[in-house]
C-alpha cells in the first residue's frame, strides 16, 4: 500500500473516532442536564395532580413554567404560567405533560395513557394548603399546535386542561379538558395516607 493510500485511510479512522467521540459527549451532557436540579414552583402554588385511571398519575407534583422551560416539564408535568388555578371561580388549568419523557424522570411515560380518558373520568387536584378538586372529564379533543383557544377559559366555570402530543408524530395536540364539581379540605396526611393518595378519588 503506497504512502497516500496509507494517509488517506488515517485521515478515515480519525474523522470516525472524532464522530464516535462527538455523538458520545452530546449524550452525556443530555444526560446530565436531564439529572440538573430542578428549580421549583413557590410552596404556595405547587399542586399535585392524580388521575386514578391513568397509571403513573399518582400525586405527581405540578411546577409552573412557561411552555418552553424544558427542564421543568423534563422533570414533571407543568402548569403553564399566567393559566388558571383550582380555586378561583373562572380558570382553566392547563397543565402539560410528556406521552414519551425520559427514563429515570418525573416526565417518563407520565402522559401516556391520556388518550384513554374518556367523558365522567375523575381528575384531582391538590394545592399545598391540603384542599382537593375533584374534576369530571367532559371534553377530549385532538387540536393542531397552533389553536391557542383552548388554553381559552370558559364563563363562569373552573376547568382542568390536560394536554400531550400525538403519537406517533407528535404533530398535533391531545387535550382532555374536566369541570370542577366539588372540593373539600383534608386533615393533614399521615405517611400511610400519602402512599395511598388518590385512592378514594375512583368513587
Amino acid at each position: 500500500m503506497s504512502f497516500r493510500n496509507l494517509a488517506l485511510v488515517a485521515s478515515g479512522l480519525f474523522l470516525i473516532a472524532f464522530a464516535l467521540i462527538f455523538v458520545s459527549v452530546q449524550v452525556a451532557g443530555k444526560s446530565v442536564q436531564a439529572n440538573k436540579p430542578v428549580a421549583q414552583s413557590s410552596k404556595s402554588d405547587l399542586l399535585r395532580l392524580t388521575v386514578p385511571k391513568m397509571k403513573r398519575v399518582k400525586n405527581v407534583p405540578v411546577f409552573t413554567a412557561s411552555s418552553n422551560d424544558e427542564r421543568q416539564l423534563d422533570a414533571s408535568v407543568i402548569r403553564l404560567k399566567g393559566t388558571g388555578l383550582p380555586w378561583q371561580k373562572q380558570a382553566n388549568v392547563y397543565i402539560v405533560g410528556h406521552r414519551l419523557g425520559y427514563p429515570n424522570t418525573g416526565s417518563f411515560l407520565v402522559f401516556y395513557d391520556l388518550n384513554k380518558m374518556s367523558k365522567n373520568d375523575v381528575v384531582v387536584l391538590r394545592d399545598s394548603k391540603n384542599r382537593r378538586y375533584i374534576y369530571r372529564v367532559f371534553r377530549k379533543m385532538i387540536v393542531p399546535p397552533s389553536d391557542l383557544g383552548v388554553m381559552n377559559s370558559i364563563r363562569g366555570k373552573n376547568i382542568v386542561s390536560l394536554q400531550s402530543c400525538t403519537l406517533p408524530t407528535y404533530t398535533k395536540r391531545i387535550i382532555v379538558q374536566a369541570r370542577l364539581v366539588r372540593s373539600h379540605q383534608m386533615q393533614p396526611e399521615q405517611p400511610s395516607q400519602a402512599r395511598n393518595a388518590g385512592a378514594t378519588d375512583r368513587q
